[in-house]
């Protein structure tokens, strides 16, 4: 038996990076919100920040759609089970889009386009172009048969006699429909920093920078026939009835709801915000209630059996991280009474001694034997393969582990007695041959792992916090 799901949807898709994607799926989104369509985002690839600025603008929660982390079973499956009540599911692609890991272009942007069978919606970025533009989009719309470019969007448009030009080549070579103009403009674009936009919720005041995109979008696309060219595709067929994924429930502090028998915290503040949904839902499914903690602004760690710290930019908010003393002493004290806790790339940063940003140094939790230096250039950058060691709870010795890292930190005074989780295959992680730092019941990693391609994880966290609340560590 087959089941299948008649969602409009697109993928926004560019030559190369820095063409505009997510100007333009930032204020396509918010344009079609703001018209009372439930639109649900997606972003390709492991990235963390354009999701929170997707999941603020469209109202529901961003997902990652990430064919080296997951299989194309699994992608199918979490791009229905969030889209189908959607009026349209939009995709924002990474880099250009036939760039891949190799050759074949293996997870690319079309690749995920071919595996949710989804039309491009292509940006190009017409500074001093003309009618060139039409041998660039024929070449895209012909490369790959199964790739289909359903319509083009002009960004950087100089002036209406250039828009002219564009329209008119495409029309004429190309048989695609132009399906908005954007002109240059600086009130087009959203603020960056050193690893790609600056979170969501980092600074509230940054979000007026969604308005303005969604006013642009309203004036220069032609939303009419962007929501008709997602719909005439055809529906996704499967084998199975895939349901509505559950939405998490977190916890209440002070709630008479009776306490779940194992509680995860998980630090979520404006230092700390990187964590894949999916993540925090197979904490749930393998049996924990989910407590948000703040590391700025809780004075003592909550009641809680085990605590997941993502990662984000601690650097930044330093300062104030610093300030709270208590949290840090602690957090400090029970880790050395054996809480587990797991922490990425931030979270490492975290709980090592300092951080040194900017010629300045800020005391952290001190748990860790290290220190962190931030520097300009990226230190790890890509996806990552990582073989387990013995000794930590997490994940079986042996076990090969899949994820990415993306930080302008390094490791600097590091215990030479300190004792590693994984041994890097592929990526950078701590010092290029290791990644992960175990110490009681901590797991510290630069890798970003994803509950979809590690099912593992959340039930060996889980079962560790609730063995260390029954006493059994």
């Amino acid at each position: 038996m087959t089941y299948t799901y008649h969602i409009p949807r697109l993928l926004i898709g560019a030559p190369q990076g820095r063409s505009g994607k997510t100007t333009v799926t930032i204020g396509l989104l918010a344009a079609l919100t703001a018209r009372g369509y439930r639109v649900q985002p997606y972003k390709k690839g492991p990235d963390f920040i354009d999701p929170s600025w997707l999941t603020k603008v469209a109202g529901r929660t961003c997902r990652n759609l990430d064919s080296y982390l997951m299989d194309q079973e699994s992608i199918r499956q979490t791009f229905i089970s969030h889209a189908q009540d959607a009026d349209i599911a939009v995709i924002e692609g990474a880099m250009g889009l036939f760039d891949g890991v190799d050759l074949a272009g293996s997870g690319s942007s079309a690749e995920i386009a071919k595996i949710v069978q989804a039309p491009v919606l292509l940006v190009v970025n017409c500074t001093r172009m003309t009618r060139s533009v039409a041998a660039m989009v024929s070449g895209f719309a012909h490369f790959d048969a199964a790739v289909k470019i359903g319509g083009v969007i002009l960004n950087q448009v100089a002036r209406s006699r250039h828009e002219k030009m564009l329209r008119a080549a495409i029309n004429e070579y190309c048989g695609v429909p132009v399906l908005g103009a954007l002109p240059k403009g600086s009130r087009f674009t959203i603020p960056d920093r050193h690893l790609g936009l600056i979170p969501a919720g980092e600074n509230e005041a940054l979000l007026e920078a969604i308005g303005q995109l969604g006013e642009a979008a309203a004036r220069y696309l032609d939303l009419d026939g962007i929501m008709q060219m997602a719909r005439r595709w055809p529906g996704l067929t499967v084998r199975q009835a895939i349901p509505p994924a559950p939405a998490v429930q977190w916890l209440e502090r002070g709630s008479a709801t009776p306490r779940p028998p194992v509680v995860i915290g998980v630090i979520r503040d404006r230092s700390f915000s990187f964590y894949y949904p999916e993540n925090l839902e197979a904490l749930v499914a393998a049996g924990a209630g989910l407590l948000s903690v703040s590391a700025i602004d809780d004075p003592l760690l909550p009641d809680v059996d085990g605590l997941y710290i993502g990662g984000g930019f601690p650097e930044v908010l330093a300062a104030e991280l610093a300030a709270n003393r208590s949290f840090r002493q602690d957090l400090r004290q029970k880790i050395e009474q054996g809480l587990p806790v797991y922490a990425e790339c931030g979270g490492l940063m975290y709980l090592g001694r300092r951080i040194h940003w900017e010629d300045k140094s800020f005391e952290m939790v001190g748990a860790l034997p290290l220190e962190v230096e931030m520097v300009k250039k990226p230190q790890g950058h890509g996806y990552m393969h990582l073989e387990v060691l013995p000794g930590t709870p997490y994940f079986a010795a042996g076990q090969i582990i899949r994820g990415h890292e993306f930080h302008n930190s390094r490791v600097v005074n590091l215990d030479p007695e300190c004792r590693f989780a994984c041994r890097v295959l592929r990526g950078h992680g701590i010092n290029g041959e290791y990644d992960g730092l175990c110490y009681k019941n901590v797991l510290a990693l630069y890798n970003h792992l994803h509950a979809v391609a590690e099912p593992d994880w959340a039930r060996n966290f889980v079962k560790l916090a609730r063995s260390r609340r029954t006493g059994g560590n």
